[in-house]
């Protein structure tokens, strides 16, 4: 299965999610592959504001604090004028940082407390 994220501004979109760390695969202008390790998707053109307010990711990974770190480096929040809440502890198990992306679309990356992921 792959999701299909929504993107406002196609083109800001795509630089956040290289910025944030996700490796480009291919991109035809509408739609772009972007993976990291084993876990990827699809961003894709569309100016539909209901869809990326409601469009939720998790990604679970195994060092959130380096996650953490590199979102700092990267100064996404004031580059994009996102929402980037940093790691916290949560009762499901989960240390995970929440970011909301250009386009309103909320990641969840986390690890569990518990070991990997």
């Amino acid at each position: 299965m792959k999701a299909l994220v929504p993107a406002r501004n196609f083109d800001q979109s795509e630089q956040f999610y290289q910025h944030l760390g996700f490796e480009l695969g291919w991109s035809d202008g509408t739609q772009t592959h972007f993976r990291h390790g084993n876990s990827s998707f699809v961003l894709q053109k569309l100016n539909n504001k209901e869809r990326a307010d409601n469009v939720v990711i998790h990604l679970f990974v195994v060092d959130v604090e380096a996650w953490w770190q590199h979102v700092q480096a990267q100064d996404l929040k004031n580059k994009y004028e996102i929402k980037v809440d940093p790691p916290k502890d949560r009762p499901w198990g989960i240390r995970e940082l929440v970011i909301v992306d250009p386009s309103g679309t909320l990641w969840r990356i986390g690890q569990s407390m518990g070991g990997n992921p």
